[in-house]
This record gives C-alpha cells, sequence and structure tokens, in this order.
C-alpha cells in the first residue's frame, strides 16, 4: 500500500520551555489577574474595606488617649478622669476587635468563593485540554498546580490578604496621628523607612526567584511520585526499582535546595526588619526624652508617640512576614494561569455536521501524520486501509510503530497532517467531535475504574443507558459472570 509505520513516542516527557522560571510574567500581571477574580464580591469586599477602616482608626485613637491620660490624669492625680479616659480607651478597643472579626470573617468568606470558583475553571480547563499536553506535561505536576499551587492562593488569601490589608490601614491611621501630634518628632519617627524601603525591594527580588524554584521542584517530585506509583509493577518486573530510587533521590534533593534556599532568605529577611525596628525605636526614645527634659514637648506625647513607633513597625513586620508567603502565592499563580493560558484542544471547523449513525465502514487515504506538525518527522507516511463495516482487523507492528496512533487518529485526538480519515463516508474532519466520539468506543490496554459502581464505569460513555443495556454490555466483553 506504500505505507510506513514510523517511530513512535515511547513515553511521556516533561515540558521544556526556553524560558527559566525567573523569566515569567511580573508580579503586577498576576495580581491584577487574582483581582479580576475578586470583581463578583465587590459588595463584601467594600463592607471589609469599611471595618478595616475602623479597626484602623482605633488603633490609631488608642495611643493618643494613653497620652491624654499621662498627661492630664496621671500627672495631676486624677483617678476619676483616669478611669473614666480608660474606660473609652476599652470601649475603642472593643470596636476596634468587632471590626477586626467581621473585616477577617468578610475577607476569608470571600477567599473561599473565590477559590472555589478558581479549582472549577482549572477543572473545566483540564476538560477541553488537547491529548498532545498531557502527552508532553507530567501527571504529578498537573496535580501539585491543582492541589499544592491552589493551597498557597488559598493561605494568602484566608490569612495573608486580611493582615496586609489591615496592616496598611493601620500604617496609614498611625502615621496620620504621628503628624498631628508633633510634625518634628514624627520625622524623625521616619528615618529608617527610605533604608527599609530598599531592604525589601533587594529581598523582593530574591524571595520571588526561590520561591518559583520551590513551586517547580515541587511539581518534579509530584511527577516522580504519580509516575513510580503507577508504573510500581512494570518497575518491579524489568527490576527499575535501584534506578527509580536514584532518580527519585535525586529529584527529592532539588527540592530539598529549592527550599532551603528560599528558607534562608527568609530568615535573613525578619530579623533586619526588627533590627530597623529597634533602631527607629532607639531614636524617638532619646529624641522624644530630649524634649521632654527641655519642656518642648509634654511627657504624654512622647509616650504617645513611643506606642505609635512600636505599632508602625508591627504592620511592617507582618506584611514582611506575608511578603515571603505572597512570593510563594504569585508563584503558585503564574503556573495555574500558565495552564488556564493553555489552547484548548481543537474546535469542530467551521460548518461541521452531526454525524448520523454509523455502520462502521472505515477509510484512510494517503494519511500522513507527525506530532509536531513536521513532514520531516513523521510517525505515518502514506497510510492507505479501507475496513468495511462489521469486519475485525488487528493492526501488528513493533513497539512504537505507530499502532496505537494510527486508532488514535479516529475519534480525533490528533488530526492528520495529509489525507483523508472517513467513517461511512463522512470525512471525520467535517463533523462534530461529539457526535463522532459519541459513537465509538475503546477497550484500552491498560484498565482503568473511575470512582463508583461497576455499572457506573459501564455507562461512563452513555450516562443514559439503562440497566439492561449495562447488563447486555457486560455480557459482550465476557465480564458479567465475574462481576456478579
Amino acid at each position: 500500500m506504500g505505507q510506513q509505520l514510523g517511530a513512535g513516542r515511547r513515553g511521556l516527557t516533561a515540558a521544556t520551555t526556553d524560558e527559566t522560571p525567573a523569566e515569567r510574567i511580573n508580579t503586577g500581571a498576576v495580581l491584577g489577574r487574582l483581582l479580576r477574580y475578586l470583581a463578583p464580591f465587590r459588595v463584601q469586599l467594600i463592607g471589609a474595606l469599611a471595618l478595616v477602616i475602623i479597626s484602623a482608626a482605633t488603633q490609631a485613637a488608642g495611643p493618643a488617649l494613653i497620652g491624654v491620660a499621662v498627661d492630664s490624669f496621671i500627672i495631676h492625680k486624677d483617678p476619676a478622669g483616669l478611669t473614666r479616659e480608660m474606660l473609652l480607651l476599652l470601649a475603642i478597643y472593643g470596636v476596634g476587635f468587632g471590626a477586626q472579626a467581621g473585616q477577617t470573617y468578610l475577607i476569608g468568606t470571600v477567599g473561599q468563593r473565590f477559590l472555589a470558583q478558581l479549582r472549577t475553571e482549572i477543572f473545566d480547563k483540564v476538560q477541553v485540554l488537547p491529548v498532545t499536553y498531557f502527552d508532553k506535561n507530567q501527571t504529578g505536576d498537573l496535580m501539585s498546580r491543582l492541589v499544592n499551587d491552589i493551597q498557597t492562593i488559598n493561605q494568602l488569601l484566608s490569612q495573608g490578604f486580611t493582615q496586609v490589608v489591615g496592616s496598611v490601614f493601620s500604617l496609614i491611621g498611625i502615621i496620620i496621628a504621628m503628624f498631628v501630634l508633633n510634625l518634628q518628632l514624627a520625622l524623625v519617627s521616619f528615618v529608617t523607612i527610605p533604608l527599609m524601603i530598599w531592604v525589601t525591594y533587594i529581598f523582593a527580588q530574591r524571595s520571588r526567584t526561590a520561591f518559583r524554584l520551590t513551586r517547580t521542584a515541587l511539581g518534579d517530585v509530584s511527577s516522580e511520585l504519580e509516575e513510580e506509583l503507577t508504573g510500581i509493577r512494570v518497575a518491579q518486573a524489568y527490576n527499575r526499582t535501584g534506578t527509580n530510587i536514584e532518580q527519585f533521590a535525586a529529584r527529592n534533593a532539588a527540592n530539598r535546595d529549592a527550599n532551603v534556599q528560599a528558607a534562608a532568605i527568609t530568615s535573613a529577611f525578619t530579623p533586619t526588619i526588627d533590627v530597623l525596628s529597634t533602631l527607629a525605636t532607639a531614636i524617638v526614645s532619646a529624641f522624644g526624652g530630649w524634649l521632654a527634659l527641655n519642656n518642648q514637648l509634654a511627657v504624654g506625647v512622647v509616650v504617645a508617640f513611643f506606642i505609635y513607633v512600636q505599632q508602625f513597625f508591627r504592620p511592617i513586620q507582618i506584611i514582611s512576614n506575608i511578603y515571603t508567603q505572597m512570593q510563594s502565592a504569585l508563584a503558585g499563580a503564574e503556573r495555574i494561569f500558565d495552564l488556564v493560558d493553555e489552547p484548548q484542544q481543537q474546535l469542530d471547523t467551521p460548518g461541521a455536521q452531526t454525524l448520523p449513525p454509523i455502520k462502521g465502514h472505515i477509510n484512510l487515504a494517503n494519511v500522513d501524520f507527525s506530532y509536531n506538525g513536521k513532514k520531516s518527522e513523521l510517525v505515518l507516511s502514506d497510510i492507505n486501509l479501507d475496513i468495511e463495516a462489521g469486519k475485525t482487523i488487528a493492526l501488528v507492528g513493533e513497539t512504537g510503530a505507530g499502532k496505537s496512533t494510527l486508532v488514535n487518529l479516529l475519534p480525533r485526538f490528533y488530526d492528520a497532517l495529509d489525507g483523508v480519515i472517513s467513517i461511512d463516508g463522512y470525512n471525520t474532519h467535517n463533523v462534530t467531535m461529539a457526535s463522532l466520539r459519541r459513537q465509538l468506543g475503546f477497550v484500552q490496554q491498560d484498565t482503568y475504574l473511575f470512582s463508583g459502581t461497576i455499572a457506573d464505569n459501564i455507562r461512563y460513555g452513555r450516562l443514559d443507558a439503562t440497566d439492561a443495556e449495562v447488563e447486555a454490555a457486560a455480557r459482550t466483553a465476557n465480564v458479567h459472570d465475574v462481576i456478579m
């Protein structure tokens, strides 16, 4: 027939890319896409924002009231006034506690709804990915994206996002209160801010790269585990267990090293912020104390500023702690969006018609196929085959010769590079894939059972099949007596 079966692929390979993990999309692009998912929850977010502002206002008011208590009631020995001031302070902090609890609940609820929406979108996307995607990507890495990367975003939204938003507004309130109390002392308090911004920028660049590597390394480990657990019988049959142990050890070591590097960066960041915070507190205490000793500033104002400085750096410390978590989440989000952006399987051609009930006459005319679309690397070349309806044929050839590839062209898991494949005279390229695949049945070389009953698995391709039809199919496959 002038036909040739070429060398097909012999296994799954990891997807390769020309770019390194550190060269992918930037932080702004990832955050922008995440925020677009939050748009449907704007009402809840506005409510949470209002509660955040209330909480920040109460935190800013507290030290000022303590300063008033020192100057007006403690120095003047007014217990009644001090009691009233403390009750007012208690009430304000109570309101702040309630507001903080409310905004934590609202943002946490929004985060979980967002994640449910994202999981649904990813699962829907996986259903329409072309078969070639699963040929090029490891199942374990895909599972890592669906489970581990989603979990890092969950941690950021349920914990980190709430703390970051609250900390930002607390900073704004504290800064306003400090400038209102004393401009000179406020400026002195911020002397370490430029250095802190520079340190944060440096650590941001390094931690982002490090956490990208940890997500990739974890995906590699998951892929290795999935492959070895799935193929454990084959590995034992071919005495491959020793080699497999070495391969897993190498990937596990790479994952360990990536996480150690990320931990080293993280562990250095927080102490650096602590040192700058302590330095600023010491400067305020010294300068404020000098002003008070020279009667240029009330003692209560110095006390209030001392508390404000500690409060000022506490949100910064929280943000710095969350920042490393955010880098891990953003690295995971990049991998998720890489999956979301994958092109889906080929759509029906324009004008595709519904394939009517078929008898099963299959014809392949001058069919060429290449996995990469290159004529120079054909797997199938000039295949001509005519199979009458009701006939049974066997494709015989060496492993990797293209037998499975040829069969996979019928349901259009892949499209032929050249030539025509027809069933009952209908070009499979010109009919809808749903109507084509609905009339094709497959018995795979390796069995796979989905969760559910055996009957559920038999009717997997036809959910409306009756019990009688399920039983008939089981008898046809000679498994009825076995399962009964």
